[in-house]
């Protein structure tokens, strides 16, 4: 883990115990997304979550795209099928990771090209237990339209 990613950590913890009982304390690490090209409309975004308590992310936006879903990606015999999914539970303790070819979050609509090296807003609305609302604002890297996708095999 990198000083940014500790950093992200102690502040998120201290935070938390500032909080505690108000609302999920929730890591969000590495977030990333891949560039488009010129009349692309989507592209999808990718992160670590871990919540320090049971929680629930049920919704995403950001200022770049018309639609922000929470989705999954899974195999269907030899199929790679998409579907929106109303929330994605983040259990105490673990990572849940948003990866291509599995959980993300799809950007549609895109009102902009996402060049290598941009940074774009997201937002991240968490529920606790209780159901209290936490939302998260954090900036989300661009990278190379290739990043995240796996080199041939030999």
């Amino acid at each position: 883990m990198d000083i940014r990613g500790r950093l992200g950590v102690t502040l998120t913890l201290a935070c938390g115990m500032a909080v505690a009982g108000a609302s999920p304390d929730v890591y969000v690490g590495e977030p990333w997304m891949r560039a488009t090209v010129a009349g692309q409309k989507a592209t999808g975004a990718f992160m670590e979550l871990r919540s320090a308590e049971d929680a629930v992310l049920v919704s995403a936006g950001s200022p770049v795209a018309g639609v922000v879903e929470i989705h999954e990606m899974v195999m269907d015999g030899n199929v790679m099928k998409m579907r929106a999914m109303p929330r994605l539970d983040l259990p105490a303790g673990k990572s849940v990771l948003l990866r291509p070819g599995g959980y993300h979050i799809m950007l549609m609509e895109l009102k902009q090209p996402l060049r290598k090296g941009d940074t774009v807003p997201l937002t991240l609305k968490v529920e606790g237990r209780d159901r209290s609302a936490r939302t998260i604002e954090i900036r989300a890297e661009v990278r190379d339209m290739t990043a995240g996708v796996p080199g041939p095999k030999h």
